[in-house]
């Protein structure tokens, strides 16, 4: 099969993953901004006026918590997504796998770019938000797409694992359920990396989550540049990741369509 008609392929089936998800409901497609918003005004509601949480020490308004939490939200939800998918992305499509010609490799690319499609709806109800708020969209906003691209990646490269191994171990499914609940906690979605203890901050710097939301907060809430070094870093150690993810993919399988 030629790229392009890959490309078109991968398209299709996108865009029918994302219309079939609120196939039957009456907003339809809307659902995919509705959501974010309410999401956005409930975390506002609870935490910027109901428990007062503020974000570091310095004096700000209560809707700022709750924009500094959405972006991390909208990012840990994107890996979320992707990964607790993927171990079911071949079970679950079982007719594909019996077809010698489909390329069932474009799977975990299809249920990343439907993520990714969502993701780009609440990046919007970011933007509306910052406009609403008094904060303005700064100059820096557009480059939160460049901050991506190593999450991307990275949710490419374990898709492609997980979906393999979810053929073999049906298991897997509850397990990265759970993994990804944690990773919510272990990554600085709630708090900032400035809160963690010295002691432990070296974990936490471990997951590649926590300096991806902190760039992705620098250039979509603070205006800064992000930090180029590590953001070339991570994008090193994630095409790793996507490549050896894509290669597991191939070498096992051939052994897909006898284990189904």
């Amino acid at each position: 099969m030629s790229a392009s008609n890959l490309a078109g392929l991968i398209f299709q089936l996108t865009r029918r993953e994302v219309s079939g998800r609120y196939k039957g409901s009456v907003l339809g497609l809307f659902w995919s901004f509705v959501n974010p918003l309410l999401m956005l005004s409930v975390y506002t509601l609870f935490f910027s006026v109901i428990l007062k949480v503020r974000w570091g020490d310095q004096p700000q308004r209560q809707s700022d918590f709750a924009i500094l939490l959405f972006v991390g939200l909208i990012l840990h939800g994107f890996i979320a997504e992707c990964i607790n998918r993927a171990p079911g992305l071949i079970t679950g499509n079982v007719n594909y796998v019996k077809k010698v010609v489909f390329p069932i490799g474009i799977l975990p690319i299809v249920s990343c770019s439907s993520a990714l499609f969502h993701w780009f709806i609440s990046l919007s109800v970011l933007a509306l938000a910052l406009v609403f708020v008094g904060n303005g969209v700064p100059a820096t906003f557009p480059l939160i797409l460049v901050v991506m691209v190593p999450l991307v990646l990275y949710a490419l490269g374990i898709s492609w694992m997980l979906a393999s191994v979810g053929v073999y171990l049906r298991d897997v499914n509850q397990v990265v359920g759970v993994f990804s609940q944690i990773l919510l906690f272990i990554s600085p979605v709630f708090f900032p990396v400035t809160k963690i203890p010295e002691y432990i901050r070296p974990l936490f710097l471990a997951n590649p989550l926590t300096t991806i939301i902190e760039q992705a907060r620098a250039v979509a809430v603070f205006g800064q540049l992000p930090d180029w070094w590590q953001l070339a870093g991570q994008c090193a150690v994630a095409s790793v990741v996507c490549l050896l993810g894509m290669v597991w993919f191939r070498r096992t399988k051939c052994g897909f369509a006898d284990v189904l």
